[in-house]
């Protein structure tokens, strides 16, 4: 494979070049033979007349689903649209742009994709590059974005909605999509709504995207790059796992993305059944405290070192801090305190200062809390703040933070007789290693369906929709397509001080066979050595080793034994 880059290609690559995604059947015979069938009108899972009000021009459609028809008018005419990634990266952004170029030019060989350069800001720099056949050569079933960069702007201000649609007609765009999460969609959709309010017929559509798996609910069964994120993050436990059943003399603690949910740490437990995983959702619920937390692992900690095992696995999800809701106050507090005090303690020059300031305004029981926390921890909450003046969660170490107040609970209780152990803790973030990976045969043929269905979305002038593909624990050929309205994921929430709308997260549903499924089994897993190693993703072999999905998802569409 000839990469632009001049570097050497693995074998891996070579042949990952060649992989040909298989297209479920409707797709098959390309855009002329699919016809769009629409449904009953929708509403906004939450908050309709305030959604319905925000978004009059979109809100209320119809899910669309495709079916088998003759449908020459939607290929007629040679159409330009363009792409954009957006947010971070997830396994498969390539298919999606491949999915979309081939769909396009299996219509009319002279439509043409553009791809717009580091995300959404690239839309309004008018920024792009035109997405060849010849370009797009080298770039599928990788992973990574590098093809035309993503980026984190959103499009909102009247500034940057104007240039956006000014753009977009000076290109002479049929449509663009956008190819992101919950909140890089809710983007497509204010700009779907701006271009029809402004009588600008460019249609506008979403394709799902996040590692974190929370954007998901009855029509977006999961999003792209999931799958092949969490194989990853479970290989590199599995092997911690076996280390650890090898050398039996560390507690590893493993920290996993997902800042707004649990998702991955969820699905990676379930793949390498670990002593222990934290379920922000679950302290949440349960309204446990960092203490009641610590107690727990702790607990467990000590039954293994009853049986002389001072070794073991813990993941904990990046959002921890966020779900404890003692946590949550104290941060709402340091924000406001930081900031409406930020000259005098400009004034300080240490920390132990600033941090005995700021004791001195919290609430008792805040300053308690703030009193038992580790000093490094205590100094990220003070010190770590974004650009609008709020305490950076995402930066603090949750796993460090554990581990630090472990052991001062275990020489507790060994000083009271309960604890008889050693305690030799290895902290880790498994993050960015799972973003960029070479996407599993599920993600490369999931994402470019992807990219095939909202093409098809995009010639029959679709607006304001994600594109869906479904039944996704069949075989990809017995997968259904279809588009789903924006608006019908949407809620308002508060966001930096304004309600604003946004697609729905979907948190772990602690009622879900997922779920229940861990809860069963992990007093088990806690004492005992169950672990799983699923090693490194497979590309070549049996279909069920090389297609097979998350667990997660098996249990949610009934095919997976409890």
């Amino acid at each position: 494979m000839a990469c632009k880059t001049k570097c050497v290609c693995s074998q891996l690559q070579q042949h990952r070049c060649k992989f040909q995604p298989v297209l479920p059947n409707i797709l098959k015979k390309g855009p002329a033979s699919v016809k769009a069938k629409t449904g009953k009108a929708t509403k906004s899972v939450a908050d309709q007349a305030a959604v319905k009000r925000i978004f009059p021009n979109t809100y209320g459609l119809p899910e669309i689903s495709f079916v088998k028809g003759a449908n020459a008018a939607a290929c007629k005419k040679a159409v330009r649209v363009g792409v954009v990634l957006s947010g971070g990266q997830a396994p498969g952004g390539h298919n999606v742009i491949a999915g979309l170029l081939d769909g396009l030019k299996k219509a009319n060989s002279r439509n043409k994709l553009f791809g717009f350069l580091g995300g959404p800001s690239g839309i309004v720099e008018n920024k792009f590059v035109e997405i060849t056949p010849a370009l797009m050569k080298d770039y599928r079933n990788t992973g990574g974005f590098d093809l035309i960069q993503s980026g984190r702007t959103k499009i909102e201000t009247d500034e940057q909605l104007q240039a956006a649609k000014d753009n977009l007609i000076k290109n002479k765009m049929d449509a663009l999509v956008v190819v992101g999460g919950d909140d890089s969609n809710t983007n497509a959709c204010v700009i779907a709504e701006y271009l029809k309010q402004q009588g600008v017929d460019i249609s506008v559509i979403g394709v799902p995207k996040t590692i974190d798996g929370d954007l998901k609910n009855a029509q977006i069964e999961t999003s792209f790059g999931f799958d092949t994120a969490t194989k990853i993050y479970a290989e590199m436990v599995g092997n911690i796992c076996r280390d650890v059943n090898s050398a039996r003399k560390y507690w590893h603690f493993i920290r996993l993305m997902g800042r707004s949910a649990s998702h991955i740490a969820l699905e990676v437990a379930l793949k390498t059944q670990p002593n222990a995983v934290l379920i922000g959702e679950e302290v949440l619920a349960k309204k446990m405290t960092l203490a009641q937390v610590v107690d727990y692992l702790a607990k467990i900690i000590a039954a293994r070192a009853k049986q002389g095992k001072n070794f073991g696995v813990c993941l904990v999800p990046e959002g921890l801090i966020e779900f404890i809701p003692e946590m949550k106050e104290l941060i709402a507090a340091l924000n406001d305190l930081l900031s409406d005090n930020e000259a005098e303690l400009a004034k300080m020059n240490t920390i132990s200062e600033k941090k005995d300031f700021i004791i001195s305004k919290l609430p008792a029981k805040l300053a308690d809390l703030m009193k038992s926390l580790p000093a490094g921890i205590a100094s990220q909450l003070m010190l770590d703040r974004d650009p609008h003046g709020n305490v950076q969660v995402s930066l603090i170490e949750t796993e460090k933070l554990l581990v630090e107040m472990l052991r001062v609970k275990l020489a507790d209780m060994k000083k009271a007789g309960k604890y008889n152990g050693k305690f030799s803790a290895i902290t880790h973030f498994f993050g960015y290693e799972g973003r960029c990976g070479v996407p599993s045969s599920f993600d490369a043929n999931y994402t470019y369906a992807l990219g095939y269905n909202a093409a098809v979305l995009a010639l029959n002038k679709c607006s304001g929709y994600l594109s869906s593909v479904r039944k996704l624990t069949k075989k990809p050929q017995d997968w259904e397509c279809g588009g789903i309205p924006l608006t019908m994921m949407m809620n308002i929430e508060r966001r930096k001080g304004k309600e604003k709308p946004v697609i729905r997260k979907a948190l772990v549903e602690l009622k879900g066979e997922p779920f229940k499924f861990l809860t069963k089994n992990r007093e088990a897993w806690a004492v005992s050595e169950s672990y799983v190693f699923p090693g490194p993703i497979q590309f070549f072999g049996p279909a069920e080793v090389t297609d097979m999905t998350t667990i997660t998802l098996l249990f949610e569409q009934g095919k997976k034994r409890k």
